[in-house]
């Protein structure tokens, strides 16, 4: 298999709000998560009691709090493509935790999906289709040969080992972002293994979702894009085709 490498269509630009989100276009914002504790405490006052509480389970007061600036990001950001108040955004769950817009936005095209990793977030949000986005800081510790032969297909775990040594930690975060996306973006939760489907990754390779086994037409179903969304992180987005165009954000 030969394919051309595919480039991130923009760079991070930096918004004159409100930014209107158009028929075909996917917009993905990157964002700090280490806010100001005024900054923290305002978005804090966007959610409900319920997100409150669950930011406040956190064993860890970072990750609580983590929680809390990217939920409330969240909710900026839909009430801006909403034309309507931040902590007026109400959202509805499938069976696998994945949420919606509740239907009385009147905004049923509109989806989104947010991840973070440490002090980072990626949001991505378009109309008319599936999407899902991941960020993973790139931890050489973690990818590891049994790890890859743990959650990777046979044959992405094979691709990785045949990389060289130097290549091959850029290399697992690359499919892991893809899987992660991929998996997201289906709503399937924990539902699905990670072994369950194969992406394309590598030097040399477009990223794609290759195949899947309950998904005969994975490859050309989804458009997978890589995201550089900071030194030391890596990230990508899925996104059912058509795609007109990627912009790329820095939030506030």
């Amino acid at each position: 298999m030969s394919m051309a490498v595919k480039t991130f269509p923009d760079p991070w630009l930096n918004p004159v709000r409100p930014v209107k989100l158009g028929d075909g276009e996917v917009h993905v914002w990157r964002a700090r998560l280490d806010v100001s504790v005024e900054e923290l405490q305002a978005r804090s006052q966007l959610l409900t009691e319920e997100e409150r509480a669950r930011g406040a389970r956190y064993l860890r007061l970072e990750v609580g709090a983590r929680f809390v600036a990217g939920r409330g990001l969240l909710r900026r950001l839909l009430g801006m493509y909403l034309g309507a108040g931040a902590a007026e955004v109400e959202f509805v769950f499938n069976s696998f935790g994945k949420p919606a817009l509740a239907s009385k936005h009147g905004e049923g095209d509109l989806r989104f999906n947010l991840s973070h990793s440490h002090d980072w977030a990626l949001l991505a949000f378009t109309r008319g289709r599936e999407v899902g986005v991941d960020i993973e800081r790139v931890r050489p510790d973690f990818a590891t040969r049994e790890i890859a032969q743990r959650f990777f297909s046979p044959a992405e775990a094979e691709r990785l080992q045949s990389l060289p040594v130097g290549e091959q930690a850029s290399a697992f975060f690359q499919c892991w972002t893809r899987k992660e996306g991929y998996i997201k973006a289906r709503g399937d939760g924990l539902s699905r293994g990670l072994d369950s489907f194969e992406v394309a990754f590598g030097p040399g390779l477009e990223p794609a979702v290759l195949k899947a086994s309950d998904e005969a037409n994975a490859l050309d179903r989804w458009l997978v894009v890589d995201l550089q969304p900071q030194s030391g992180f890596a990230g990508a987005l899925v996104v059912e085709r058509p795609v007109q165009g990627v912009r790329c954000w820095n939030a506030d």
